[in-house]
């Protein structure tokens, strides 16, 4: 027969404070650790000790899109601070994008990094900057940028292709004309989508500056 030494337990009103008799001396019940723990966190020098923790240090806020005061409408997000110099009025500078159409689900149209030279590297564009042969919202975002700098661009119609001629122009044709398409439709425009139609968004990397002497 097995013996219960505690025969208050099974009932369920065990005092682990009271103590016990057992062959005829008094013994006091341990607390189980998880009982200690808990019995430990309710005393006032463990909430005292738990108030004084310094907070959890906050995460930063996650940057956002601000407005380029050159350029209306333009809106820019600094993923990569460049540490070189700021392009001049009449610079010549080489960059990086990807560019992507806001309709057609975000579809890129173009990237230099898909243009290759002889050896199998990526082709920059370079283009002179205030030489008017660039879209405005591009020469803008250029323009406070730093060499080695990447920043992401939204580039509303009025400040993207007024027309065909205008740079950068993906080489491939059949982008091309999928591009001209989308943002110069007669009919949707007529139906007052050119405010969705023709929003550019542009990944670019500033890649160097040749000073204008």
């Amino acid at each position: 027969m097995k013996l219960n030494l505690y025969p208050e337990e099974r009932r369920g009103n065990l005092d682990l404070q009271k103590p016990t008799t057992l062959h005829g001396q008094s013994v006091r019940r341990r607390r189980s650790g998880r009982r200690r723990r808990a019995a430990a966190s309710k005393s006032p020098s463990f909430r005292r000790s738990r108030s004084a923790c310094p907070d959890h240090p906050k995460k930063a806020p996650p940057p956002r899109l601000c407005c380029l005061h050159t350029a209306r409408g333009v809106r820019a997000l600094d993923l990569r601070e460049g540490p070189g110099e700021v392009p001049a009025d009449g610079d010549q500078v080489a960059i990086h994008y990807y560019g992507r159409l806001a309709a057609k689900q975000g579809w890129r149209f173009d990237s230099t990094y898909d243009h290759k030279d002889e050896t199998g590297d990526p082709m920059p564009f370079v283009f002179t900057v205030r030489a008017g042969n660039v879209i405005p919202g591009i020469e803008a975002a250029v323009k406070s940028m730093r060499v080695g700098g990447l920043r992401r661009v939204i580039i509303p119609p009025s400040q993207g292709y007024q027309n065909t001629s205008q740079e950068p122009i993906p080489p491939n044709f059949f982008d091309r004309q999928r591009l001209f398409t989308t943002i110069f439709n007669p009919t949707r425009l007529a139906n007052g989508e050119g405010s969705t139609l023709g929003t550019l968004i542009f990944d670019i990397e500033l890649i160097s500056i040749r000073q204008h002497s």
